[in-house]
Order: structure tokens, then sequence, then C-alpha cells
């Protein structure tokens, strides 16, 4: 069995969205005033560094702080049976990623729209986001929720 790499964004947010947001790529949580926005990768062997996405995430800042620093060494770490498991959000589909991905020869699992469920990184979200939760009071702006975010990560 190939070791899966699964990876996604989270975005912790001043509106309730629901529980999977359109495309499952961003989940919301009640925070105060702003956002921030962070992306993470994980495999049964490692974990990718928290990156904070400052904007709006399109293909090309995808690709270039994204994938080719972060994405592309970690499966290069997992070996040459890794496969890539992301999601269907229009960075990850975009003309530029799709080309840079088949240049890079990476192995990129199939995935059906609307299925938040099947993405193990869901469940790392999901915890991340309890561990947070956790601090009291809550953040008293967004570069403590980013700090709390990294310090839970690691």
């Amino acid at each position: 069995m190939s070791p899966a790499f699964a990876w996604n964004l989270l975005m912790i947010a001043s509106e309730c969205g629901e529980r999977f947001a359109e495309g499952a790529v961003l989940e919301r949580q009640r925070f105060g005033k702003g956002s921030v926005m962070v992306w993470g990768g994980i495999s049964t062997r490692l974990r990718t560094p928290l990156y904070h996405v400052v904007g709006n995430l399109t293909g090309v800042r995808y690709q270039n702080e994204i994938l080719q620093p972060l994405v592309v060494p970690a499966l290069q770490a997992i070996g040459p049976r890794a496969i890539l498991q992301d999601d269907n959000a229009p960075p990850h589909c975009s003309a530029a990623v799709n080309t840079f991905i088949q240049q890079a020869r990476v192995n990129r699992m199939l995935w059906p729209a609307n299925s938040p469920d099947l993405n193990p990184i869901e469940h790392m979200w999901d915890e991340l986001c309890r561990r947070v939760q956790q601090h009291h009071p809550p953040p008293a702006n967004l570069g403590q929720l980013l700090q709390w975010l990294q310090q839970e990560w690691n």
C-alpha cells in the first residue's frame, strides 16, 4: 500500500460557516474579527510545517508557495510510491498546477467532488481547532491566533 500524503487548508474566520464549506477547503470557526488561513500536510511518516496563507490563494501562488517548497520535498522524503491526496479546490485544479504536478512526476490520487469525509487531514483540522479553542482567554488578536495555531500544530 502506498503512503498517502493528505493536505488541505484551514481557515478560522469571524463568521460561522458549514462544517465543510464548498469544496471542503475552508473550515470556519468563530473568532472575533478577521481570519487566518493556514495550509498543512500530513502523512503517516511526516508532517509539513504549517504555512500561513496571506490573501487569496491562486493556482500560481499555490504552486510557488506550497507545492514546490513543501509538497514535493515531503513526497520525495516519503519515497517513490507516495501519492498526493488533495481536493478539487480551484487553486489545486488550475492548469498551471496540473502542468506542474505532471512535470514534477507527482502521483496524484483521483478525488471525487465534495467528499471531505474521505480526507484524513480533516481530522487533523478538527483536533487543531479543539486545541486552540482550549486556550483561555481566547486569542486577543490574529497574530496570537496564528501563534497558537503554529504552537499546537508543532
